[in-house]
């Protein structure tokens, strides 16, 4: 059992990097995950070389609309950058370790940093439709029920058997994030706040929003979580932003209803922004390291 890790080996994530590191030039050293409707970040990146899911070695195959399903490698502001055009959710049937693989695979490939985006609804009573959220810490309700992608033996060559999570979102980037918004004059719409993950694909109940705002949780969705908690297993540092693109129902009396058109069109409204706010980011990411 010691080449298995928690359902997906050590080797087949290998093959699946060398074959990437085979089939492009391009040596990256950020990771980017694009979230429902927000994968017009891949667009930016210079001298793309697009890879299908469906062609790469033991990778699964995006199935929502929204995710285009392609891995893109290029560079970003200079920086050498993979690109997932469309993740990997719970909802749809995949086992938790098979949809953090694409994590396990960057790690090998040389990425030092990755950064997350993702489609949330607003509980915070503040937060406004299109509103950015800077990921301070999550809630991993899966995780609370036993549905954690590092459950299983461990591996070493990945990490440690217990990783600390109290450090998941790294704070200079945190920082980088809003010194950057500030610059850019979008600091009236960048929050930060808790993420709070749920199984899916079913939207939540009034009584389950009203819970989880009483929690702590500032924003609510299916994605992120696992991936950041395996990210931070291998090692790499970990950036997320939540589009707020819908609020939460909390109000019996309300006739609003969430649905994944809304979610799409939040993210076409705002997605000129999340991009500069990103590329903006990654271009500092060095002097940030640095420093």
């Amino acid at each position: 059992m010691s080449d298995f890790i928690s359902g997906v080996s050590y080797d087949e994530c290998k093959t699946t990097a060398d074959w990437l590191l085979s089939n492009t030039q391009v040596r990256p050293i950020v990771g980017i995950v694009c979230g429902s409707g927000l994968g017009g970040l891949a667009e930016m990146i210079k001298d793309p070389q697009i890879f299908k899911y469906s062609d790469i070695p033991n990778f699964p195959r995006s199935t929502v609309h929204g995710h285009a399903g392609r891995l893109v490698f290029g560079t970003l502001k200079g920086k050498p950058c993979v690109c997932m055009q469309g993740r990997f959710h719970l909802y749809e049937g995949y086992p938790i370790q098979k949809i953090t693989l694409p994590m396990r695979v960057f790690k090998l490939m040389g990425v030092e940093t990755m950064i997350m985006t993702n489609a949330a609804g607003g509980l915070n009573q503040d937060y406004k439709v299109g509103d950015i959220m800077v990921i301070k810490d999550h809630i991993n309700m899966p995780g609370f029920a036993g549905v954690n992608p590092l459950c299983g033996p461990n591996d070493d060559r990945f990490g440690l058997r217990f990783p600390c999570m109290s450090d998941a979102y790294d704070r200079k980037l945190r920082q980088l994030a809003h010194d950057v918004a500030a610059e850019l004059g979008f600091s009236e719409f960048v929050r930060e706040g808790v993420y709070c993950v749920l199984g899916g694909p079913s939207f939540e109940t009034i009584a389950e929003c009203r819970m989880l705002h009483m929690l702590g949780a500032d924003a609510v969705g299916m994605s992120t979580v696992h991936e950041v908690i395996v990210a931070r297993h291998t090692g790499m540092r970990c950036f997320a932003l939540s589009l707020i693109s819908n609020r939460a129902v909390m109000d019996y009396d309300s006739h609003e209803k969430a649905n994944h058109e809304e979610v799409l069109e939040t993210g076409r409204l705002r997605a000129e922004q999340m991009e500069k706010l990103v590329s903006t980011i990654v271009a500092q990411l060095e002097h940030n390291i640095n420093n």
